[in-house]
């Protein structure tokens, strides 16, 4: 059920991340709106977007009738005109301040009715965000997905020094109306929660493999086939209570004195990037990555997150 007030979502940004968005928010009833800064990306803009829906009626997730009356919700423009009434603003746009900051400045010109203005950085800093803006620094919070965003339930929300609760909670209630499960964060950090926890997990599987303790492959092994499932159904937190703070308090006495605890990134990783060698955008990486296995990964990569599919969608 859409949250009351709430009648126009605005996106701008129309990569990967702002048509996923958009698929999510149409996918649930909200009349949406994608701006491209010229016709070829509103062009691309529009196909990832239906992409989204042909996967999902592959899957027997949606048909191809409720696909149509989704898209029925959509909009592409190239003018904020035709944002000017939306109540919530997501800012898509890649990970450049100067760029955000110049789209800020075109939303504060244009729009004038948003409670949020929401940005899907992984990286910058809400407070960073907000020097964009001469005023409404109380409706701009950092709210990162994962990708895929219509398919991955968790979204952190993060204010900023001057962020009001209000608008973060507004935020909060129309995610949870769309099946998210979103948190808001205590205190706004480098990598906000979700980022912190995977490159820790990085860091020591980088420093396993530059100590010769493993291969990158049996790493990779060691992860999938022992503890990752589990914590696809439960959290850390609820493991740790499970297993008896005794045991956990006695393991890490004993363990973490040994673990990484370098600041900067692991030679695996190092050495690769020195050669230009950058993973799948390059054809290898740590591992090779032909065509046929970039496919196969992408699939494996998806996989789980369709279980989790709960949109409402529109009748």
């Amino acid at each position: 059920m859409s949250v009351s007030g709430v009648k126009h979502i605005a996106i701008v940004g129309t990569g990967m991340i702002g048509s996923s968005q958009s698929a999510l928010f149409t996918g649930n009833g909200y009349r949406t709106t994608m701006y491209a800064v010229n016709q070829a990306e509103a062009d691309k803009g529009l196909r990832q977007y239906r992409s989204f829906f042909e996967t999902l009626i592959e899957r027997n997730l949606v048909t191809r009738d409720q696909a149509k009356k989704c898209e029925s919700y959509l909009t592409v423009t190239q003018s904020y005109s035709d944002i000017a009434d939306a109540d919530i603003v997501y800012e898509c746009v890649p990970e450049d301040l100067d760029l955000k900051h110049r789209v800020y400045r075109d939303i504060e010109q244009n729009c004038t009715n948003f409670k949020v203005l929401a940005s899907t950085t992984s990286a910058k800093s809400a407070d960073d965000l907000a020097e964009g803006l001469s005023e409404h620094k109380d409706k701009l919070m950092v709210a990162h997905p994962f990708f895929p965003p219509h398919l991955i339930l968790f979204v952190e929300i993060v204010k900023g020094k001057a962020t009001s609760d209000s608008a973060a909670r507004l935020l909060y209630d129309v995610l949870e109306s769309c099946g998210r499960k979103p948190i808001i964060a205590n205190k706004s950090v480098p990598g906000f929660v979700a980022n912190r926890l995977q490159h820790a997990l990085l860091r020591e599987a980088g420093y396993m493999v530059d100590e010769g303790i493993a291969s990158p492959e049996d790493v990779d092994r060691a992860l999938t086939y022992s503890f990752a499932p589990r914590y696809a159904a439960v959290g850390l937190f609820q493991h740790m209570d499970a297993a008896g703070l005794d045991m956990v308090k006695s393991i890490q006495d004993y363990l973490l004195p040994s673990l990484s605890t370098r600041t900067d990134t692991p030679d695996v990783i190092t050495d690769h990037f020195k050669k230009g060698e950058l993973g799948m955008k390059t054809g290898s990486g740590i591992y090779d990555w032909p065509e046929e296995k970039q496919q196969q990964f992408h699939q494996a990569a998806a996989e789980p997150y369709f279980s989790y599919f709960n949109w409402n969608i529109p009748e």
